[in-house]
């Protein structure tokens, strides 16, 4: 009975905590419960009855069993905080992706621009419809260039 508490009291306090932030706080009292859990680990390698003593005392058959619970809730936590950076991972994503869609968006045309607009900037095509071989209305100056003679043949 005794192990039932100490789980369900292990998985609400790793969700509390996980509900809470991510701050500096958060974190230093992440990397306290991973130093006590690598020190219990250590403390099992190299004194095993030691495990099994206190996997007596809360209620659970073996130490094996106690380390298998205890693998279960730090799995947990890993998954919640995984979970809530890959949120905030999005969210921030997202937020740069709407920044650079707004930056190269083309600039808005002006109100008195016709939709159906040539090249011109009018319907009719404007100046352009009228240009010469050169690109100009006047057909450029490559035109009054080989009506010189002195231009490329």
């Amino acid at each position: 009975m005794t192990i039932k508490i100490v789980l369900i009291a292990a998985v609400v306090l790793v969700a509390l905590a996980m509900l809470r932030g991510h701050g500096e706080r958060h974190q230093a009292l992440r990397r306290l419960g991973l130093a006590a859990f690598a020190a219990l680990a250590v403390a099992s390698i190299i004194q095993p009855d030691w495990l099994t003593w206190l996997a007596l005392r809360l209620g659970v058959g073996r130490g094996a069993d106690l380390l298998l619970y205890a693998l279960i809730v730090v799995f947990f936590s890993y998954v919640a905080t995984r979970h809530m950076r890959d949120r905030r991972v999005d969210r921030q994503l997202t937020a740069l992706a709407r920044r650079l869609a707004l930056l190269e968006a083309p600039p808005p045309r002006p109100a008195w621009v016709e939709p159906s607009a040539g090249p011109g900037g009018t319907a009719s095509g404007g100046a352009a419809a009228s240009a010469g071989p050169g690109g100009t209305a006047s057909g450029g100056a490559a035109a009054s260039e080989s009506a010189r003679g002195s231009g490329p043949a």
